[in-house]
């Protein structure tokens, strides 16, 4: 079956169960949530030993450490995915929520509520998590959703998918709720893309590349999840002691995922302190740096090779390497860090570390991203630690939605209005 045949059909299923879940009950949607998270942890077994598939097949597509470790599906990863489910299960239902009511002069009562958006496409790369936190999102907002992962995941993405769909079943709900897209042919990309009257919005999760195709293919409305350029400015009025723990945090806890710190950004005002002392932390964690020539002025001579420490080029600024490389620039205070950031980055998250009130409400305001952090690390740039249960991306549009997106981002809303006969003169 070719692409557009395959999507086809597979979008004719998803409609009709995307018409029976608009009609269910939030607690018909919540328990079948909740049989999701019992059927992923009973699963683990065979969930590893599909993951294990994947991990085998690794080396074949070059993948990098980094994105081997966001492939694998660890004991905590699993144990993730079902806690997700339920966390999910437990907020307010978002459908049928009233946004906004009112009563006109006329006697007419007006409505704005809450309602599923249909079928929702995501195409996505690497994570198995995505295909669980994804659908799982889609499912409590009353939605159909159809995943196209990636081909270095495909054996997790489907084991993945079978649980959950027998489990939707088992609690009554339509199969095709989920589906995962079995076969890796990337003409299915402008084909779901292209899906008119089948896929209501699609959100791709990857690497540019994959973004741009997307955006540039789709007939449909797209909300990207573009690159996670990072920043960490370190104010001429921050804790030193604290600023090194939220960057040690932001660039190595996690280096390869889109909230992991990529360039980190000093105020000459405690550049002599602070840039000798984050350097050698950062060497000494395996971190390669690409730095600003103020920030080379100001190191003592350090004994290492050109590979680990080296002048960064102007391409530096704008790269998320999403592994342990960090480009490090000194700035002239806190207007150069704000015009640096708005320069070279991505609108993903940015960090300001200071103890000026002034200072973190000027940065707040200035800065164009969709997370922005007071004395926090980016890292917790994450529907999860939002308290969004797991999230089905992290939008670096501004419309529809910004940021991690929870289930309430997975709605849309229709007038509801109501009259006792009324007729318009």
């Amino acid at each position: 079956m070719d692409a557009q045949n395959m999507i086809q059909s597979l979008g004719t299923e998803a409609r009709k169960a995307a018409a029976t879940l608009a009609q269910s009950s939030g607690g018909m949607r919540d328990e079948a949530l909740l049989a999701c998270a019992r059927a992923i942890r009973k699963s683990k077994p065979s969930l590893q030993e599909a993951n294990d598939k994947d991990l085998a097949l690794s080396g074949e597509f070059g993948l990098s450490g980094a994105m081997v470790d966001r492939l694998r599906l660890t004991d905590d990863r699993v144990e993730s995915m079902a806690a997700a489910c339920e966390q999910i299960a437990l907020q307010r239902d978002p459908v049928g929520q009233t946004i906004a009511a009112y009563n006109r002069p006329n006697g007419l009562r007006v409505e704005k509520r809450r309602v599923p958006i249909g079928v929702i496409g995501i195409i996505y790369e690497s994570r198995p998590n995505v295909t669980a936190d994804a659908a799982a999102l889609c499912l409590k907002a009353g939605n159909a959703c159809i995943l196209r992962g990636g081909k270095e995941a495909i054996n997790s993405n489907l084991a993945i998918a079978a649980v959950l769909r027998q489990a939707i079943k088992a609690a009554g709900l339509p199969p095709a709720t989920i589906t995962v897209i079995d076969n890796p042919d990337r003409a299915l990309v402008p084909a779901m893309a292209q899906a008119q009257g089948l896929i209501d919005l699609i959100i791709p999760r990857g690497g540019k590349a994959l973004i741009r195709a997307v955006a540039e293919a789709a007939t449909i409305p797209v909300i990207k999840h573009y690159a996670g350029n990072c920043h960490v400015y370190v104010h001429g009025q921050a804790d030193l002691d604290m600023a090194e723990r939220i960057v040690m945090n932001a660039k190595c806890q996690r280096p390869g995922v889109c909230n992991a710190m990529e360039t980190l950004l000093i105020d000459s005002a405690v550049a002599k302190q602070f840039v000798p002392r984050i350097v050698a932390s950062l060497l000494d964690a395996g971190v390669e740096l690409r730095c600003g020539q103020l920030a080379e002025k100001i190191l003592p001579i350090v004994d290492v090779s050109e590979q680990v420490l080296k002048e960064a080029a102007d391409e530096d600024w704008y790269k998320e390497y999403l592994d342990t490389i960090l480009a490090v620039r000194v700035v002239d205070g806190l207007d150069s860090a704000v015009d640096h950031i708005n320069t070279y980055g991505s609108g993903h998250t940015d960090a300001i570390v200071t103890e000026s009130i002034q200072a973190a409400d000027k940065f707040v305001a200035a800065v164009d991203s969709s997370s922005v952090m007071i004395n926090a690390s980016t890292r917790f740039s994450d529907g999860g630690e939002y308290g969004l249960g797991a999230e089905v991306g992290i939008s670096t549009d501004k419309l529809h939605a910004r940021g991690p997106m929870g289930a309430d981002d997975l709605t849309t809303y229709k007038w509801v209005v109501t009259g006792q006969g009324h007729v318009r003169s």
